[in-house]
């Protein structure tokens, strides 16, 4: 049995059950052979219908669906509300989108050898897809992960994070609820070991991934021939504020960017590079603002910054901050473990750029200022990671957002926003180390789809 466990408080909320290899045999049996019997297809009208009464289902239930994702998540209540939202959201794009599922006429005739001839193309689903998801948005991640799939056809297979199961087990009901027919989607709580068998077995036609990248780009490396992928991991999010900056006006942002799900989120703030006769001031203004913000229990409707997921990430924070204060960092605010399960709200000035603070993603409610003096040397610090995800740059110039945007390395850039800034119809997705391939609905849709061509000898008809 699985232990879940609120992160806050350490109390148990549900024991749940392992599953084990065989039922990883029997997920992956059932649903590859619900791919090739073409008549067990799912018609895209009922396709629809099924996703329009879970849509329904879950807007009954958003309490319920907040409690659930905020209790073993973490995240706080009024956040988690947001989180739900969006997930119905998510199905009702996916709705959107299935009518746009197709293809395109391929011209014919402007050789002799192609006279006579009408061809096109459509797009099919592309098979089994197995996901492995993250614990940071327990329910919006599933549903990322599996509802795509559905919505062009394809069976899928789901491992949640084992520390927030839940969310993903009682979408997996309200599917169930609206129709959706066995085997078409399945959530397996499996270890390691388990998990890697559903992904790299060669049933499967399509692979996606939300967690580290170590474990992502091993796991691509496993998969079998054909198999495509997306794979979504971290980042350290840079920031770039020019000297036309009005500090008072972005704080907010960077406070939202920088602690929202206590820094638990792929392109949290992390970096922020201030022109040196601002950073001083945005540095000591945001941990003015960082340092009220309520810590604590996230079903509370008064929190604003709940626990890391386990202990021993607060333990590792606490050692990353203190490796920056004893290599120079200035402590604006927080810099200390509040309890076994939160940490405070940290604001670093002009920590080393040698420091793992700088080096790695810190995945927690820290945020670091640096001074530059020339923009060039901004943006070769921003850029000197591996990492490359979502980025922003505040500035009042114009021409200076189109340059400082076009001189980022990242996926996506921000202009006078913070770097978690995501509606689920964008393309997201990291580049390099930070991943490959874009998430966002109907760019999903895509990926789990491929074309297959025809064409028509029509001088034989």
């Amino acid at each position: 049995m699985l232990d879940v466990n609120n992160p806050y408080n350490g109390k148990l909320i549900k024991q749940i059950e392992i599953n084990t290899t065989e039922d990883v045999e029997k997920a992956l049996a059932r649903a590859h052979a619900l791919f090739e019997d073409r008549s067990a297809w799912l018609p895209a009208y009922q396709r629809i219908e099924i996703l329009e009464r879970a849509a329904q289902i879950m807007t009954d239930r958003v309490d319920e669906l907040t409690k659930i994702a905020a209790e073993e998540g973490g995240k706080p209540y009024a956040d988690s509300q947001v989180e739900v939202l969006r997930a119905i959201n998510g199905l009702k794009l996916a709705i959107e989108h299935i009518p746009q599922i197709k293809g395109e006429q391929i011209p014919m005739g402007h050789t002799e050898s192609s006279a006579n001839r009408l061809a096109f193309t459509q797009r099919e689903p592309i098979g089994v897809v197995s996901s492995i998801s993250a614990f940071n948005h327990p329910l919006n991640l599933i549903v990322h992960q599996t509802v795509p799939a559905i919505a062009v056809g394809s069976p899928v297979i789901i491992k949640p994070a084992k520390t927030t199961p839940l969310s993903c087990l009682n979408f997996m009901e309200i599917l169930k609820e609206a129709g959706l027919p066995e085997g078409w989607c399945t959530a397996l709580v499996v270890d390691n070991q388990d998990a890697e068998k559903f992904v790299t077995d060669d049933r499967v036609n399509f692979f996606s991934f939300i967690g580290s990248g170590g474990i992502g780009w091993m796991l691509r490396s496993k998969l079998s021939p054909g198999t495509r992928c997306a794979l979504e991991h971290g980042g350290a999010a840079p920031v770039i504020v020019d000297r036309s900056a009005k500090v008072d006006t972005i704080i907010d942002s960077l406070l939202k960017g920088g602690f929202y799900h206590a820094g638990q989120v792929c392109v949290s703030v992390q970096r922020v590079f201030a022109h040196e006769s601002v950073s001083a001031e945005l540095a000591e203004k945001l941990a003015a603002k960082a340092s009220k913000l309520k810590v604590g229990d996230p079903l509370d409707p008064k929190t604003e910054v709940g626990p890391l997921i386990l202990p021993k990430e607060v333990d590792r924070i606490a050692e990353w901050v203190e490796e920056a204060r004893a290599g120079g960092a200035k402590v604006l605010c927080g810099g200390e473990k509040m309890s076994d399960t939160c940490y405070a709200p940290t604001v670093l000035l002009n920590p080393d750029d040698n420091a793992t603070v700088s080096q790695k993603e810190i995945f927690g409610p820290v945020v670091c200022v640096y001074s530059y003096t020339e923009k060039a040397d901004a943006i070769a610090r921003a850029n000197a990671l591996p990492f490359a995800f979502q980025a922003s740059v505040y500035t009042n110039d114009l021409t200076d957002a189109l340059d400082t945007s076009n001189k980022l390395n990242a996926t996506a850039v921000m202009i006078n926003d913070h770097t978690a800034f995501r509606v689920d119809w964008m393309p997201f997705g990291g580049r390099d180390a930070s991943g490959i391939g874009m998430g966002g609905i109907q760019y999903s849709m895509h990926e789990m789809t491929r074309e297959k061509m025809m064409v028509i000898k029509s001088d034989v008809l």
